[in-house]
C-alpha cells in the first residue's frame, strides 16, 4: 500500500490497523513522477492528493495486483479514470465532508474582497494607518448584490446559501434546475451562461474540471461580466484563463478577484501577485482540521473496503 506524500499518522490508523503494510513516499519523490513511478512497483493501492498525477504510467508501474486508488479529494481530475477502469482498479473519492469548509471559504473570499480586507492590513501592518477617515478603503456591499453561482452542486448550493444568509440575489448555473435552491432562495436557474454572466455583479465557480469546463471564464465571457464585477474561483483552476483574467483586472473591468486554486498549481500567475484587488490562498477550501481527518477517513476506509472485495468510491 503506497501513499504518495507524508501524512499525519493519525491518519494513516486506519490502514495500519487493517493489518496493510504502508509505505509513505517522501514530499521530494510525489514532487517526482519517475520516484513515484519506482516507489509504486507492487502496491495494492495508493492514497494520492489533488498534486498526484495517476495516469496509465503509474498504474502500469504498480503493476496487474493495483486494486485501488483513492483520493483525499473530491476531484478526480488528476486521476485518469479510463485507464483505471481498463485495468479494473476501482477509484474513490471523498464527497460531502468538505462541503461547508470550501463553502465557507468561498464566503471568506468574497468578504475579503468586498471589505478591502488585504488592504486594511497592509494599512496598519504597515504603520501608516493616520486614523478612520470618510472615505478611506470603501468597499462594496453584498446585500442586494446579483450573485452568479456556476457549479450548484453541494457546494455550490452551500455556498448559494450562505451568500443569501447576507442579502444577496442568487441565480445559479448547471445542468439542470435545482428545485430546492428556487424555493428556499428563490433563486434564478440560469440555463445559458452568457446571458447570466451580463446580469452578474459576483460569479463564484464551483463547477469540476472537465474538457468542457476548461477555460470556462475565458477573455470573451469575462467580458461580459458588468464593469466592477469579482470573479471567486474555490473550484479548479483551469476554470479561468488567468491571462485574460489578469488583463480584465488590469483594465479596471472588474473589481476583484478571490482564487484558492490556480490554472498551473502551484505556480501563481505574476500578474495576480502584483495587483492590489486579488485576494490568493493556497488552495485551502478544505482545510480545517475536522474536514480533512474526515477526507482522509473516508478514502483510507475505502483502500480497506477495496483489499476486502467490498466497493469501493462511485468510479471504476
Amino acid at each position: 500500500m503506497l501513499v504518495t506524500r507524508p501524512l499525519a499518522e493519525a491518519w494513516l490508523e486506519p490502514l495500519h490497523a487493517a493489518g496493510l503494510t504502508v509505505d509513505v513516499a517522501s514530499r521530494h519523490e510525489a514532487g517526482d513522477p519517475a520516484a513515484l513511478r519506482a516507489r509504486a512497483a507492487g502496491a495494492a493501492g495508493l492514497l494520492v492528493v489533488l498534486g498526484d498525477h495517476v495516469d496509465a504510467a503509474l498504474l502500469d508501474a504498480a503493476g496487474p495486483g493495483l486494486r485501488v486508488v483513492a483520493t483525499i479529494s473530491v476531484g478526480v481530475d488528476h486521476i485518469d479514470l479510463e485507464a483505471c477502469r481498463a485495468r479494473g482498479v476501482r477509484v474513490a473519492n471523498t464527497p460531502d465532508v468538505l462541503t461547508d469548509a470550501t463553502a465557507d471559504l468561498a464566503m471568506t473570499l468574497l468578504l475579503a474582497l468586498t471589505r478591502r480586507v488585504r488592504e486594511g492590513e497592509a494599512l496598519v501592518r504597515g504603520g501608516e494607518w493616520q486614523g478612520w477617515e470618510p472615505g478611506q478603503l470603501l468597499g462594496r456591499d453584498i446585500r442586494g448584490a446579483r450573485v452568479l453561482v456556476v457549479g450548484a452542486g453541494r457546494i455550490g448550493g452551500t455556498f448559494a446559501r450562505r451568500v443569501h444568509a447576507f442579502g444577496a440575489r442568487v441565480s445559479y448555473h448547471g445542468r439542470s434546475p435545482r428545485p430546492a435552491l428556487d424555493d428556499a432562495l428563490d433563486a434564478r436557474f440560469e440555463p445559458d451562461l452568457d446571458p447570466a454572466l451580463g446580469r452578474a455583479d459576483v460569479v463564484s465557480l464551483h463547477a469540476p474540471l472537465t474538457r468542457e469546463t476548461r477555460h470556462l471564464l475565458d477573455a470573451r465571457r469575462l467580458a461580459l461580466l458588468p464593469p466592477r464585477a469579482i470573479v471567486i474561483n474555490t473550484g479548479r483552476g483551469p476554470l479561468i484563463d488567468e491571462d485574460a483574467l489578469v488583463a480584465a483586472l488590469r483594465d479596471g473591468h472588474l473589481w476583484g478577484a478571490g482564487l484558492d486554486v490556480f490554472e498551473h498549481e502551484p505556480r501563481v500567475h505574476p500578474g495576480l501577485a502584483a495587483l492590489p484587488n486579488v485576494v490568493l490562498l493556497p488552495h485551502l477550501g478544505s482545510a480545517t482540521e475536522g474536514t480533512r481527518a474526515a477526507m482522509a477517513r473516508l478514502a483510507t476506509d475505502a483502500v480497506v473496503e477495496a483489499l476486502r472485495g467490498e466497493r469501493a468510491g462511485e468510479f471504476g
